[in-house]
């Protein structure tokens, strides 16, 4: 087939728009003139094709920028990794723009800077890690405007902008001309895409546009991260709060079960064992129930901790502070992890004790575990309204019962009766010397320790106990210690001889002893009344009385002895318990016997020389005796 001669003829001028050194005018004109363009230059088609060279070359770069586009909004539709896509788009503008560093500053708008997040080109680490400030760099600008910005020359931008940390950076990276746009939403500014050159240079419209297109991209990939975040915090603070309610609903549905079975244990009247049980089950861990004095009354649930129940000062002061709050107090630590004081106002019953669970105690299980507390208190007062009822009457019966008035004597035995008490058994009495204010706490401590045929009462400022002798109980310094511990105040307390037969008598000999002791000065100790019988049979008196009869009596051989550093007074006990025989004292304190009649004869001076007269040495020989004995109890009562 023959080929066209036109194409022949565009062949030769475009050949002519390249290179028309190598054509004839000739072969041109022949070309034009072929193709009907007579009147037409050389020159003009060579324009013509330059044009449309350039034209093909913007369409091609605009095709190949449309493509990036294109991918960039691919990869934000299929966004899994943020920092990754945003690396990417800069790479990309970097690459598109033909620049020497492209990177993306992030704007924070609590402290308004803007923090480089990702970069390419970029060799220096200063730069990568730059934080502009507020209002400094070109940067601020693009924010304050959000508008593109653009410098040809930063190093002449305007001063006023310029920070040091900033151009140390620039200067670093060598960057001469920068240009940044905005990353915008609809109210925020999100950040600025900048690229930059290491030489000076001017940036067209169609690259302000481009630049702009990705930074729209760019300004996606961050709005898509936060909300992203915030869906995440926001479904994290729903998760919790599930969580919380879930927990919350369970908690209710833990104490509400627990205070019905409060409510019934209380009802069917088993005191503090049904209580712990309760507790216990229902919140699965160790539950010890103490009273005032730390002994364990009730416990239940799992095998209570080692040393649970040895209080140490951690746990004494939560008790402490519980008493004062009215809460339950939680513990630190193993052991004992919560404590809940049983108290009704001023009054102190004890104290629950909850050891460690599979979960941890929430708000409404330590109101339970106060719940409980409060009912421990009300059974606590709820037993004491009931034993002191029982303690009135039994006090009363046994006040009776010590009486000689005949009137008081008439019903005792019908009134013992009907307490389950045979009279004809008591056969021993235990007298207990306490503060008035402390009789009625003493005297149930001390009922408590015996069984319920003995009677325990106050009666004529002492606490009295009658019981069997035959029937087992504490001894008298167990009793004694127990009661001290109680009332946390010293006792004396004294026994009369088993099976006396006689109450009345046996309290009155009781009475005097304890009289004796008190005007002796031993506040605290057991004793019983026939150790002491030649002395309180013939004293009954008060410790002032008591006390200035010693000293009137053999005071002057003290005040001797002290002044003197001397020892006449042991002389004088010698000589009294050795019925006065000067030859048997020397033999009992192992002295000559002149030296003891040396000794004698001081004593008439110190006494007056009437001292060995009968009547004054039997008031001696006593006074010699309760001096010695009030000694004797001292020290005893000193050891350890």
């Amino acid at each position: 087939m023959d080929e066209d001669p036109r194409a022949d003829a565009i062949a030769i001028l475009i050949e002519a728009a390249h290179d028309g050194d190598r054509l004839t005018p000739r072969a041109v004109s022949d070309a034009l003139h072929l193709l009907g363009l007579t009147g037409t230059t050389a020159d003009d088609v060579t324009d013509r094709v330059h044009r449309a060279q350039r034209e093909v070359a913007r369409l091609r770069r605009r095709e190949h920028e449309l493509s990036a586009l294109f991918t960039s909004a691919r990869e934000l539709a299929e966004l899994a990794d943020s920092d990754a896509v945003l690396a990417r788009l800069v790479q990309r503008a970097h690459e598109m723009m033909g620049v020497d560093v492209a990177y993306l500053s992030e704007f924070d708008p609590v402290t308004r800077e803007l923090r480089v997040r990702a970069t390419s080109g970029s060799v220096s680490p200063s730069f990568q890690a730059l934080r502009v400030p507020p209002g400094r760099g070109l940067a601020s600008v693009v924010v304050e405007t959000r508008s593109a910005r653009w410098a040809s020359d930063y190093s002449a931008y305007a001063r006023e902008r310029h920070d040091s940390g900033i151009d140390d950076a620039v200067s670093a990276e060598g960057l001469v001309s920068l240009m940044g746009v905005p990353m915008l939403t609809r109210d925020d500014v999100l950040g600025v895409l900048f690229v930059a050159n290491r030489e000076e240079k001017s940036f067209t419209p169609e690259e302000v546009a481009l630049l702009s297109a990705l930074a729209d991209h760019a300004s996606v990939i961050l709005q898509t991260t936060r909300t992203m975040r915030e869906l995440r915090e926001s479904e994290d603070a729903s998760r919790r709060t599930l969580e919380s309610l879930t927990a919350h609903l369970v908690e209710r549905d833990r104490a509400n079960t627990v205070h019905q079975e409060l409510v019934q244990a209380v009802l069917a009247g088993g005191g503090f064992g049904p209580v712990a049980e309760t507790l216990a089950s229902g919140l699965g861990r160790a539950v010890a129930i103490l009273d005032a004095h730390e002994q364990m009354i009730a416990a239940a649930g799992p095998p209570l901790p080692e040393g649970m129940l040895r209080l140490d000062e951690v746990v004494r002061a939560a008790i402490a502070d519980s008493r004062r709050s009215g809460h339950c107090v939680a513990i630190e630590g193993e052991g004992v992890r919560a404590v809940a004081a049983l108290s009704a106002g001023a009054q102190h019953f004890g104290a629950l004790l909850l050891g460690d669970g599979d979960f941890e105690l929430g708000a409404v299980d330590f109101r339970t575990i106060e719940r409980a507390a409060q009912v421990g208190a009300l059974l606590e007062l709820q037993q004491e309204a009931a034993s002191g009822a029982d303690h009135r009457v039994r006090s009363e019966l046994l006040a009776d019962l010590l009486d000689d008035v005949p009137e008081r004597r008439g019903d005792v035995e019908r009134r013992a009766r009907r307490l389950g008490v045979d009279l004809y058994a008591l056969d021993s009495l235990l007298l207990l010397a306490v503060p008035g204010d402390q009789q009625s706490v003493a005297a149930r401590a001390l009922s408590r320790r015996l069984d319920e045929w003995a009677l325990v009462g106050e009666y004529r400022g002492y606490v009295v106990a009658a019981f069997a002798s035959d029937r087992p109980h504490p001894d008298i310094e167990t009793l004694r210690a127990h009661v001290a511990r109680t009332i946390q105040h010293p006792v004396l307390a004294v026994a009369s001889p088993e099976r006396t037969g006689e109450l009345q008598g046996a309290f009155l000999g009781a009475m005097r002893t304890a009289r004796l002791l008190a005007a002796l000065e031993v506040p605290e100790s057991s004793v019983r009344t026939e150790d002491f019988l030649p002395y309180s049979a013939v004293l009954d008196t008060d410790a002032r009385s008591l006390s200035a009869f010693l000293d009137d009596t053999i005071g002057a051989v003290r005040r001797y002895d002290a002044e003197r550093n001397a020892d006449l007074l042991g002389t004088l006990r010698a000589f009294v318990r050795s019925n006065a025989s000067p030859t048997r004292t020397a033999r009992v304190l192992n002295f000559h016997t002149n030296t003891i009649l040396q000794r004698l004869d001081r004593l008439d001076q110190v006494l007056g020389t009437d001292w060995r007269d009968e009547e004054r040495m039997f008031r001696i020989g006593i006074a010699v005796r309760l001096d010695q004995l009030r000694e004797r109890l001292r020290r005893d009562l000193s050891r350890p």
